[in-house]
Protein backbone atom coordinates (compact mmCIF):
# COMPACT_ATOMS: atom_id res chain seq x y z
CA UNK A 1 0.00 0.00 0.00
CA UNK A 2 1.07 3.88 -1.08
CA UNK A 3 0.36 6.73 1.63
CA UNK A 4 1.29 10.29 0.33
CA UNK A 5 0.32 14.00 0.66
CA UNK A 6 -2.49 15.34 -1.44
CA UNK A 7 -3.62 18.90 -1.93
CA UNK A 8 -6.22 20.93 -3.13
CA UNK A 9 -5.20 22.88 -6.60
CA UNK A 10 -4.43 26.57 -6.49
CA UNK A 11 -6.26 28.97 -8.41
CA UNK A 12 -5.57 30.10 -11.94
CA UNK A 13 -7.47 31.76 -14.90
CA UNK A 14 -7.46 29.85 -17.74
CA UNK A 15 -7.32 33.09 -20.97
CA UNK A 16 -7.84 30.82 -23.60
CA UNK A 17 -10.12 29.06 -26.14
CA UNK A 18 -10.98 25.45 -25.09
CA UNK A 19 -12.12 24.33 -28.13
CA UNK A 20 -9.70 25.60 -30.28
CA UNK A 21 -7.30 23.30 -27.97
CA UNK A 22 -5.81 19.76 -29.91
CA UNK A 23 -7.81 17.15 -28.10
CA UNK A 24 -7.61 13.44 -27.90
CA UNK A 25 -10.72 11.75 -27.53
CA UNK A 26 -10.49 7.84 -26.44
CA UNK A 27 -14.51 7.28 -24.76
CA UNK A 28 -17.42 8.44 -27.04
CA UNK A 29 -19.49 5.76 -28.10
CA UNK A 30 -20.87 5.81 -31.95
CA UNK A 31 -24.67 5.22 -30.83
CA UNK A 32 -24.51 7.67 -28.60
CA UNK A 33 -23.12 10.61 -30.35
CA UNK A 34 -25.89 11.19 -33.28
CA UNK A 35 -27.36 14.26 -34.11
CA UNK A 36 -31.20 14.89 -33.32
CA UNK A 37 -31.75 16.08 -36.86
CA UNK A 38 -30.29 12.85 -38.31
CA UNK A 39 -32.46 10.65 -35.92
CA UNK A 40 -35.47 12.13 -36.94
CA UNK A 41 -34.73 12.09 -40.60
CA UNK A 42 -33.18 7.75 -40.46
CA UNK A 43 -36.38 7.47 -38.34
CA UNK A 44 -39.08 8.55 -40.56
CA UNK A 45 -37.28 6.67 -43.41
CA UNK A 46 -37.96 3.28 -41.57
CA UNK A 47 -40.94 4.19 -39.58
CA UNK A 48 -39.51 4.42 -35.96
CA UNK A 49 -41.57 6.34 -33.76
CA UNK A 50 -39.33 9.16 -31.62
CA UNK A 51 -40.56 10.63 -28.79
CA UNK A 52 -40.64 14.38 -30.65
CA UNK A 53 -39.69 15.01 -33.74
CA UNK A 54 -38.61 18.20 -33.16
CA UNK A 55 -34.56 18.47 -33.10
CA UNK A 56 -34.32 21.01 -29.81
CA UNK A 57 -37.29 19.01 -28.22
CA UNK A 58 -35.99 15.83 -29.17
CA UNK A 59 -32.33 16.56 -27.98
CA UNK A 60 -33.93 17.62 -24.49
CA UNK A 61 -35.95 13.98 -24.11
CA UNK A 62 -32.04 12.49 -24.60
CA UNK A 63 -30.61 14.97 -21.86
CA UNK A 64 -33.86 14.49 -19.47
CA UNK A 65 -33.73 10.51 -19.93
CA UNK A 66 -29.97 10.11 -19.28
CA UNK A 67 -30.09 12.49 -15.83
CA UNK A 68 -31.71 10.16 -13.78
CA UNK A 69 -28.96 8.52 -11.68
CA UNK A 70 -29.42 5.11 -13.21
CA UNK A 71 -27.08 3.38 -15.84
CA UNK A 72 -30.08 1.18 -16.72
CA UNK A 73 -32.25 4.20 -17.60
CA UNK A 74 -29.76 5.85 -19.44
CA UNK A 75 -28.96 2.96 -21.53
CA UNK A 76 -32.73 2.52 -22.15
CA UNK A 77 -31.85 5.21 -24.45
CA UNK A 78 -30.21 3.85 -26.88
CA UNK A 79 -33.22 1.83 -28.27
CA UNK A 80 -34.00 5.32 -30.54
CA UNK A 81 -30.06 6.09 -31.67
CA UNK A 82 -29.34 2.12 -32.99
CA UNK A 83 -32.77 1.55 -34.55
CA UNK A 84 -31.90 4.45 -36.89
CA UNK A 85 -28.45 2.87 -37.43
CA UNK A 86 -29.50 -0.54 -38.98
CA UNK A 87 -28.41 0.29 -43.00
CA UNK A 88 -25.10 0.70 -44.48
CA UNK A 89 -26.19 4.24 -45.40
CA UNK A 90 -27.56 5.03 -41.86
CA UNK A 91 -24.41 3.59 -40.27
CA UNK A 92 -22.05 5.42 -42.68
CA UNK A 93 -24.32 8.48 -42.02
CA UNK A 94 -23.82 9.01 -38.64
CA UNK A 95 -20.03 7.38 -38.79
CA UNK A 96 -19.27 10.74 -40.91
CA UNK A 97 -21.06 12.95 -39.31
CA UNK A 98 -19.95 11.93 -35.65
CA UNK A 99 -16.44 12.29 -37.00
CA UNK A 100 -17.41 16.01 -38.32
CA UNK A 101 -18.49 17.04 -35.06
CA UNK A 102 -15.40 15.32 -33.30
CA UNK A 103 -13.36 17.89 -35.41
CA UNK A 104 -15.32 20.86 -34.97
CA UNK A 105 -14.60 20.26 -31.49
CA UNK A 106 -10.71 20.55 -32.30
CA UNK A 107 -10.45 16.46 -31.73
CA UNK A 108 -7.18 15.66 -33.77
CA UNK A 109 -7.45 11.93 -32.42
CA UNK A 110 -10.45 9.70 -31.82
CA UNK A 111 -11.27 6.22 -31.43
CA UNK A 112 -14.74 5.47 -31.86
CA UNK A 113 -16.56 2.39 -29.84
CA UNK A 114 -19.39 0.67 -30.57
CA UNK A 115 -21.23 -2.83 -30.74
CA UNK A 116 -21.49 -4.27 -34.51
CA UNK A 117 -23.46 -6.80 -33.58
CA UNK A 118 -26.25 -4.29 -31.76
CA UNK A 119 -26.39 -3.28 -36.04
CA UNK A 120 -27.71 -6.39 -37.76
CA UNK A 121 -31.43 -5.99 -37.61
CA UNK A 122 -32.03 -5.05 -41.55
CA UNK A 123 -29.60 -7.71 -42.59
CA UNK A 124 -26.02 -6.66 -42.59
CA UNK A 125 -23.48 -9.65 -41.75
CA UNK A 126 -21.07 -8.44 -38.81
CA UNK A 127 -18.15 -7.18 -41.70
CA UNK A 128 -20.51 -5.02 -43.54
CA UNK A 129 -21.75 -2.96 -40.85
CA UNK A 130 -17.31 -2.42 -40.31
CA UNK A 131 -16.95 -1.51 -43.77
CA UNK A 132 -20.28 1.23 -43.38
CA UNK A 133 -18.71 2.60 -40.63
CA UNK A 134 -15.46 3.02 -41.70
CA UNK A 135 -16.67 4.39 -45.08
CA UNK A 136 -18.09 7.03 -43.14
CA UNK A 137 -15.11 7.67 -41.15
CA UNK A 138 -12.82 7.82 -44.12
CA UNK A 139 -15.07 10.26 -45.67
CA UNK A 140 -14.92 12.58 -42.92
CA UNK A 141 -11.14 12.60 -42.53
CA UNK A 142 -10.97 13.52 -46.27
CA UNK A 143 -13.76 16.92 -45.55
CA UNK A 144 -11.52 17.49 -42.62
CA UNK A 145 -7.96 17.16 -44.49
CA UNK A 146 -9.93 19.26 -47.67
CA UNK A 147 -10.78 22.37 -44.70
CA UNK A 148 -7.20 22.70 -43.77
CA UNK A 149 -7.58 20.47 -40.46
CA UNK A 150 -6.41 16.99 -39.41
CA UNK A 151 -8.27 14.63 -37.47
CA UNK A 152 -7.13 10.66 -37.45
CA UNK A 153 -9.83 8.01 -36.26
CA UNK A 154 -9.92 4.09 -35.24
CA UNK A 155 -12.57 1.95 -34.36
CA UNK A 156 -12.88 0.25 -30.93
CA UNK A 157 -14.90 -2.80 -31.88
CA UNK A 158 -17.33 -3.67 -28.77
CA UNK A 159 -19.01 -7.11 -28.00
CA UNK A 160 -21.56 -6.67 -25.56
CA UNK A 161 -21.40 -8.20 -21.89
CA UNK A 162 -24.56 -9.64 -21.60
CA UNK A 163 -24.46 -11.77 -24.76
CA UNK A 164 -22.37 -14.97 -25.96
CA UNK A 165 -20.94 -13.21 -28.81
CA UNK A 166 -17.45 -12.15 -27.77
CA UNK A 167 -14.79 -14.75 -29.76
CA UNK A 168 -17.25 -13.53 -32.50
CA UNK A 169 -16.76 -9.97 -31.82
CA UNK A 170 -13.00 -10.04 -31.05
CA UNK A 171 -12.44 -12.16 -34.12
CA UNK A 172 -13.99 -9.69 -35.83
CA UNK A 173 -12.34 -6.68 -34.38
CA UNK A 174 -8.49 -8.52 -35.56
CA UNK A 175 -10.04 -9.26 -39.20
CA UNK A 176 -10.34 -5.78 -39.14
CA UNK A 177 -7.06 -4.67 -37.59
CA UNK A 178 -5.55 -3.20 -40.77
CA UNK A 179 -8.81 -1.50 -41.77
CA UNK A 180 -9.39 0.49 -39.21
CA UNK A 181 -10.15 -1.38 -36.32
CA UNK A 182 -7.25 -0.30 -33.33
CA UNK A 183 -8.76 -1.88 -30.37
CA UNK A 184 -11.83 -4.05 -28.45
CA UNK A 185 -14.11 -3.55 -25.78
CA UNK A 186 -17.19 -4.78 -23.89
CA UNK A 187 -20.19 -2.41 -22.89
CA UNK A 188 -23.47 -3.08 -21.55
CA UNK A 189 -24.85 -3.76 -18.13
CA UNK A 190 -21.83 -4.44 -16.15
CA UNK A 191 -22.81 -5.32 -12.70
CA UNK A 192 -23.41 -8.75 -12.93
CA UNK A 193 -21.28 -9.52 -16.32
CA UNK A 194 -17.98 -9.81 -14.95
CA UNK A 195 -15.21 -9.54 -17.99
CA UNK A 196 -14.02 -13.19 -16.92
CA UNK A 197 -17.28 -14.02 -18.71
CA UNK A 198 -15.25 -13.30 -22.10
CA UNK A 199 -11.90 -14.97 -21.06
CA UNK A 200 -11.71 -17.26 -23.80
CA UNK A 201 -12.05 -14.23 -26.45
CA UNK A 202 -9.47 -11.85 -24.10
CA UNK A 203 -6.92 -14.93 -24.89
CA UNK A 204 -7.81 -15.22 -28.12
CA UNK A 205 -6.78 -11.15 -28.82
CA UNK A 206 -3.88 -11.73 -26.28
CA UNK A 207 -2.32 -14.30 -28.65
CA UNK A 208 -3.57 -11.97 -31.88
CA UNK A 209 -1.62 -8.86 -29.36
CA UNK A 210 -4.61 -7.05 -30.33
CA UNK A 211 -5.28 -4.33 -27.34
CA UNK A 212 -8.12 -4.26 -24.90
CA UNK A 213 -10.35 -1.25 -23.31
CA UNK A 214 -12.83 -2.66 -21.22
CA UNK A 215 -15.37 -1.27 -19.27
CA UNK A 216 -14.77 -1.56 -15.83
CA UNK A 217 -14.95 0.31 -12.25
CA UNK A 218 -18.27 2.18 -13.69
CA UNK A 219 -22.20 0.17 -12.67
CA UNK A 220 -19.98 -2.29 -10.77
CA UNK A 221 -16.60 -1.74 -8.44
CA UNK A 222 -13.28 -2.82 -7.62
CA UNK A 223 -14.04 -6.34 -8.39
CA UNK A 224 -14.74 -5.60 -12.13
CA UNK A 225 -11.86 -3.78 -12.54
CA UNK A 226 -9.82 -6.74 -11.28
CA UNK A 227 -11.50 -9.33 -13.57
CA UNK A 228 -10.82 -6.35 -16.28
CA UNK A 229 -7.15 -6.15 -15.69
CA UNK A 230 -6.69 -10.14 -15.12
CA UNK A 231 -9.22 -11.96 -17.17
CA UNK A 232 -9.17 -9.20 -20.09
CA UNK A 233 -5.75 -8.12 -19.84
CA UNK A 234 -7.09 -4.28 -20.07
CA UNK A 235 -4.58 -1.71 -21.28
CA UNK A 236 -7.64 1.17 -20.41
CA UNK A 237 -10.55 0.61 -17.98
CA UNK A 238 -13.51 2.42 -19.83
CA UNK A 239 -14.58 4.75 -16.79
CA UNK A 240 -12.52 3.42 -14.06
CA UNK A 241 -13.66 5.82 -11.86
CA UNK A 242 -14.31 3.00 -8.95
CA UNK A 243 -11.44 2.55 -8.85
CA UNK A 244 -11.19 5.32 -6.31
CA UNK A 245 -12.86 3.05 -3.79
CA UNK A 246 -9.32 1.08 -3.07
CA UNK A 247 -8.02 4.91 -1.92
CA UNK A 248 -8.37 6.10 1.52
CA UNK A 249 -8.44 9.63 1.69
CA UNK A 250 -7.46 11.39 5.55
CA UNK A 251 -7.63 15.65 5.42
CA UNK A 252 -6.50 17.92 7.90
CA UNK A 253 -6.37 21.45 7.85
CA UNK A 254 -3.47 23.15 6.46
CA UNK A 255 -3.57 26.84 7.52
CA UNK A 256 -0.02 28.23 6.16
CA UNK A 257 -1.65 26.77 2.34
CA UNK A 258 -4.93 28.01 3.13
CA UNK A 259 -6.15 24.82 2.04
CA UNK A 260 -6.58 20.97 3.17
CA UNK A 261 -3.94 18.59 3.34
CA UNK A 262 -5.10 15.32 2.92
CA UNK A 263 -2.94 12.05 2.88
CA UNK A 264 -3.90 9.33 0.37
CA UNK A 265 -3.26 5.88 0.85
CA UNK A 266 -3.60 3.59 -1.56
CA UNK A 267 -4.69 -0.09 -2.06
CA UNK A 268 -3.05 -2.58 -3.72
CA UNK A 269 -4.92 -2.73 -6.96
CA UNK A 270 -4.82 1.34 -7.21
CA UNK A 271 -1.79 1.27 -6.99
CA UNK A 272 -1.32 -1.31 -9.57
CA UNK A 273 -3.54 0.82 -11.97
CA UNK A 274 -1.46 3.86 -11.25
CA UNK A 275 2.13 2.55 -11.27
CA UNK A 276 1.72 0.77 -14.75
CA UNK A 277 -0.12 3.92 -15.73
CA UNK A 278 -2.95 2.18 -16.96
CA UNK A 279 -5.68 5.19 -18.45
CA UNK A 280 -8.55 6.05 -16.63
CA UNK A 281 -11.02 6.86 -19.39
CA UNK A 282 -13.21 9.06 -17.42
CA UNK A 283 -16.28 10.78 -18.66
CA UNK A 284 -17.19 13.74 -15.57
CA UNK A 285 -20.79 14.16 -16.84
CA UNK A 286 -21.41 10.98 -17.44
CA UNK A 287 -20.37 9.50 -13.98
CA UNK A 288 -22.13 11.98 -12.62
CA UNK A 289 -25.74 11.22 -14.63
CA UNK A 290 -25.11 7.54 -14.17
CA UNK A 291 -24.64 7.58 -10.78
CA UNK A 292 -21.31 6.21 -11.04
CA UNK A 293 -19.89 8.82 -8.56
CA UNK A 294 -22.85 8.70 -5.89
CA UNK A 295 -19.88 7.56 -3.46
CA UNK A 296 -18.43 10.96 -3.40
CA UNK A 297 -21.19 13.23 -4.14
CA UNK A 298 -23.60 14.40 -6.33
CA UNK A 299 -21.74 17.05 -8.00
CA UNK A 300 -18.75 17.31 -10.57
CA UNK A 301 -17.07 19.35 -8.02
CA UNK A 302 -16.96 16.03 -5.84
CA UNK A 303 -16.24 13.81 -8.74
CA UNK A 304 -13.07 12.18 -7.46
CA UNK A 305 -10.89 12.68 -10.80
CA UNK A 306 -9.27 15.53 -9.15
CA UNK A 307 -7.99 13.30 -7.07
CA UNK A 308 -6.98 10.46 -9.23
CA UNK A 309 -5.14 13.11 -11.06
CA UNK A 310 -3.09 14.73 -8.55
CA UNK A 311 -2.09 11.49 -7.13
CA UNK A 312 -0.56 10.48 -10.12
CA UNK A 313 -3.13 8.19 -12.35
CA UNK A 314 -2.86 8.40 -15.96
CA UNK A 315 -6.59 10.53 -16.21
CA UNK A 316 -8.01 11.06 -19.03
CA UNK A 317 -11.37 13.16 -19.99
CA UNK A 318 -13.65 11.95 -22.65
CA UNK A 319 -17.64 12.72 -23.02
CA UNK A 320 -19.02 8.95 -23.29
CA UNK A 321 -22.18 9.67 -25.31
CA UNK A 322 -22.24 13.53 -26.27
CA UNK A 323 -25.97 13.20 -26.93
CA UNK A 324 -27.57 11.71 -24.21
CA UNK A 325 -25.47 14.52 -21.58
CA UNK A 326 -25.47 17.01 -24.21
CA UNK A 327 -21.59 17.86 -23.95
CA UNK A 328 -18.37 18.11 -25.99
CA UNK A 329 -15.01 17.10 -24.98
CA UNK A 330 -14.32 21.24 -24.82
CA UNK A 331 -17.57 21.77 -22.44
CA UNK A 332 -15.95 18.98 -20.24
CA UNK A 333 -12.76 20.36 -20.20
CA UNK A 334 -14.73 23.56 -19.66
CA UNK A 335 -15.99 22.05 -16.52
CA UNK A 336 -12.99 20.77 -14.84
CA UNK A 337 -11.44 24.40 -15.10
CA UNK A 338 -14.42 25.89 -13.37
CA UNK A 339 -14.57 22.98 -10.68
CA UNK A 340 -11.09 22.54 -9.83
CA UNK A 341 -9.34 25.59 -11.19
CA UNK A 342 -7.12 23.75 -13.93
CA UNK A 343 -5.42 25.75 -15.67
CA UNK A 344 -3.27 25.41 -18.99
CA UNK A 345 -0.41 22.81 -18.02
CA UNK A 346 -3.50 21.03 -16.03
CA UNK A 347 -5.10 20.32 -19.49
CA UNK A 348 -2.03 19.72 -21.45
CA UNK A 349 -0.99 16.94 -18.99
CA UNK A 350 -4.99 15.55 -19.02
CA UNK A 351 -4.10 15.21 -22.99
CA UNK A 352 -0.91 14.12 -23.37
CA UNK A 353 -2.48 11.06 -20.86
CA UNK A 354 -4.73 10.38 -23.56
CA UNK A 355 -2.28 10.95 -26.41
CA UNK A 356 -0.11 8.42 -24.69
CA UNK A 357 -2.58 5.96 -23.87
CA UNK A 358 -4.41 5.72 -27.74
CA UNK A 359 -4.10 2.73 -29.34
CA UNK A 360 -1.69 3.89 -31.73
CA UNK A 361 1.76 2.83 -33.00
CA UNK A 362 4.94 4.46 -30.70
CA UNK A 363 6.19 6.31 -33.70
CA UNK A 364 2.29 7.84 -33.96
CA UNK A 365 2.00 8.32 -30.50
CA UNK A 366 5.51 10.25 -30.57
CA UNK A 367 3.85 12.40 -33.42
CA UNK A 368 0.37 13.26 -31.91
CA UNK A 369 2.54 14.17 -28.73
CA UNK A 370 4.88 17.01 -30.17
CA UNK A 371 2.06 18.43 -32.15
CA UNK A 372 -0.75 18.16 -28.88
CA UNK A 373 2.85 20.54 -27.01
CA UNK A 374 3.68 22.37 -29.73
CA UNK A 375 0.07 23.96 -30.14
CA UNK A 376 0.04 24.69 -26.61
CA UNK A 377 3.61 25.67 -26.86
CA UNK A 378 2.18 28.33 -29.07
CA UNK A 379 -0.19 29.83 -26.35
CA UNK A 380 2.23 31.00 -23.68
Amino acid sequence: MTTEAFANPVSADVPFDIRSLPKVSLHDHLDGGLRPATIIELAEEIGHQLPSTDPVALGAWFRDSADSGSLVRYLETFDHTVAVMQTRAGLQRVAREFVEDLADDGVVYGEVRWAPEQHLAKGLSLDETVEAVQAGIEEAIAAVEESGRHIQVGQLITAMRHADRGQEIAELAVRFRDRGAVGFDIAGAEDGFLPSRFAGAFTYLAEQNFPTTIHAGEAAGLESIQSALVDGRALRLGHGVRIAEDIEVEFSPDEANEADLGMVTLGHLSSWVRDRGIALELCPSSNLQTGAIAAWGDSVEQHPIDLLFQTGFRVTVNTDNRLMSGVTLSSEFELLVEAFEYDLDDLLALTLNAAEAAFLPLEEREALVDYITEAYTALR
